[in-house]
């Protein structure tokens, strides 16, 4: 399993390199590479099982969006060749359409996603979510987290990553999270997605190609009990 991390010297919050190293510890095999922001993402020349993209600041956003767009076309042709990448966090609004700002910021995404953010500096939200993620016969719950400044808004007919079970989805209201564009998946959740979901984990493994199980799966699934425990307790606010 070879996977590529876009850009660590800017995607580097909310715990989000977890992600990959947790997959390292449940396969042997893996191999990362680490592309910097002004090196040709590895993945446009094939080879590469998994392509990362974790959270950034504003200013990092535009520095990925600036060390991407020349490679536009390249990227969707990945994508639509089945391509499999992660992005977590506000990565996902580097391939959405814009970024708007209630400071006068703004941000042109790359157009690969049929959305756009709105993001409001002086109104952060933070909530826990819990939902579902489906793919033919597999099925399992999520836990995750989010922290923010804005939200996600296209049109209502974009595939979602999940779907809402208690928190906020895309945006407060909307009953689904995340995108999914053949094997792009890309969800608002920050901190380490695959640690909290080890099912989840088990799932994208399988996908690459790895028969291995999540690494310490016995402390990973009992804590991912306890925190669905947690979230479906109708007493707690998802949002804090």
């Amino acid at each position: 399993m070879r996977c590529e991390v876009l850009f660590p010297e800017v995607c580097h919050l909310c715990g989000d390199g977890m992600n990959i190293r947790y997959l390292c510890q449940s396969c042997e095999a893996a191999e990362v590479i680490e592309t910097p922001l002004n090196a040709r993402p590895a993945f446009l020349s094939g080879g590469v099982d998994l392509v990362y993209l974790g959270s950034a600041t504003e200013e990092g956003l535009r520095r990925i969006a600036a060390s991407l767009l020349p490679y536009r076309q390249e990227i969707e042709q990945r994508i639509d060749e089945g391509q499999w990448m992660l992005l977590t966090g506000n990565a996902l609004d580097v391939l959405g359409e814009y970024v708007d700002c209630d400071d006068g910021w703004r941000l042109d995404g790359l157009g690969l996603l049929p959305t756009h953010a709105e993001y409001h500096m002086m109104d952060r939200h933070n909530s826990f979510f819990l939902g579902t993620f489906e793919d033919g016969d597999f099925s399992t719950e999520i836990v995750g987290f989010k922290s923010l400044f804005g939200h996600t808004y296209g049109a209502g007919q974009e595939e979602p990553l999940f779907t809402l079970t208690r928190g906020v989805g895309r945006y407060p209201g909307c009953g689904v999270e995340g995108f999914r564009r053949n094997h792009l998946m890309a969800t608002y959740l920050t901190g380490p997605l695959l640690i909290l979901n080890p099912p989840f984990t088990g799932w994208l493994l399988r996908q690459l190609g790895c028969d291995g199980a999540p690494a310490f799966e016995e402390a990973a699934m009992e804590n991912y009990r306890r925190r669905l425990e947690e979230f479906h307790d109708l007493h707690r606010d998802p949002l804090y």
